[in-house]
């Protein structure tokens, strides 16, 4: 990996935002919509109809700073994007576990809620961060 460093700051300020998109929406559709927030049986339908657009904000957002990075390496490359992806990926994936699933707080979920009942949209995230550098390499070469 060329840019270790630059790689983790684009990364995070891409969880950062992806996860307030995912809250904002979900606050909107509870307080502006007027669907039900979450309670201690489910997620709510404020959430329950923000999920089919996760993958869309993930695709969106790891595109443009896969593409930031990408385009500030001095010699971008298919490997490096693979490698970046790969990464991403398996960072989001553990940090995921431990900050949605193992640290209890009002919006946490159980494993079978995150990993179970989140399919595909969870799956389908994971695939569109890892694809997130990729397409952001080919943007470079337009």
């Amino acid at each position: 990996m060329q840019h270790f460093g630059f790689s983790m700051l684009w990364f995070w300020v891409a969880y950062i935002i992806v996860t307030l998109i995912g809250v904002l929406h979900t606050i909107f559709n509870i307080y502006v919509l007027h669907m039900k927030p979450m309670d201690k049986d489910s997620m709510g339908e404020g959430y329950e109809k923000t999920k089919p657009w996760h993958p869309l904000y993930n695709i969106v957002i790891f595109t443009l700073f896969g593409f930031i990075y990408m385009n500030g390496l001095t010699d971008p490359t298919i490997g490096e994007a693979l490698v970046t992806g790969a990464i991403w990926v398996g960072i989001c994936i553990v940090f995921d576990v431990f900050g949605w699933v193992i640290i209890k707080h009002p919006w946490s979920l159980t494993f079978k809620q995150f990993y179970v009942e989140y399919q595909p949209w969870i799956t389908l995230i994971y695939i569109a961060i890892f694809v997130g550098p990729i397409l952001g390499y080919l943007l470079t070469l337009i």
